[in-house]
C-alpha cells in the first residue's frame, strides 16, 4: 500500500464514503428523513460501520489497474457488506428477521447475535483485502516484451 498511486487513494476514499452511505442510510446510523430506526443505534454499531466502510474502500482500490496489478478477483467484499448491513441494522426493522422469528425473536434471538455478525463481516472483509494485496505482490505482470517480425509486442519467454 505504501506505493499506491494517488488515484488508488482517491478511489479508496470515494469507495469508503459510498460504502458508509450504502450501509449507514438504510440502517438508520446516518439519520435521514427516508428512514426512522425503531431501536437506538448501539455503541458497537459505529466501529463496525466505519471499519466496514474503510475496508470496502481499500478493497475497491485494489481493482484500480496499475502496471503490475493482476490480483485475483474477490466477491467476498459484497457478501461482507451485506452481512454488515444485517449486523448494524435495526433488528425490529428487518422484515426478513421479523417474518422468520417475529418481533420477540428479533429482540431476543437476532439482536444478541448481531455483534458476532459484525465481527464475522469484518474478518471476511480483512481476509479479502489481504488476499487482494497478496495477489498483487505474487503475480506482477511481466514488463519485458520484444517485437515480432511485424512489430507486434510479444512477451519474452524465460
Amino acid at each position: 500500500m505504501t506505493n499506491w498511486s494517488l488515484w488508488r487513494w482517491i478511489t479508496a476514499s470515494a469507495g469508503a464514503v459510498a460504502a458508509a452511505l450504502i450501509v449507514g442510510v438504510p440502517t438508520g446510523i446516518v439519520p435521514t428523513s427516508f428512514y426512522q430506526r425503531m431501536t437506538p443505534v448501539l455503541w458497537w454499531n459505529y466501529p463496525v460501520w466505519i471499519a466496514n466502510a474503510i475496508l470496502s474502500g481499500l478493497i475497491l482500490a485494489t481493482y484500480v489497474r496499475t502496471q503490475s496489478s493482476s490480483a485475483a478477483p474477490s466477491r467476498v467484499g459484497i457478501g461482507s457488506n451485506a452481512l454488515a448491513l444485517l449486523a448494524v441494522g435495526c433488528p425490529v426493522c428487518n422484515k426478513l428477521v421479523i417474518m422468520t422469528v417475529g418481533v420477540t425473536g428479533a429482540l431476543n434471538l437476532w439482536a444478541p447475535i448481531q455483534p458476532v455478525l459484525g465481527l464475522i463481516s469484518l474478518a471476511l472483509m480483512a481476509g479479502a483485502f489481504r488476499q487482494r494485496l497478496k495477489g498483487e505482490r505474487a503475480c506482477g505482470v511481466r514488463t519485458c516484451v520484444s517485437k515480432d517480425s511485424i512489430g507486434t509486442a510479444v512477451p519474452e519467454r524465460s
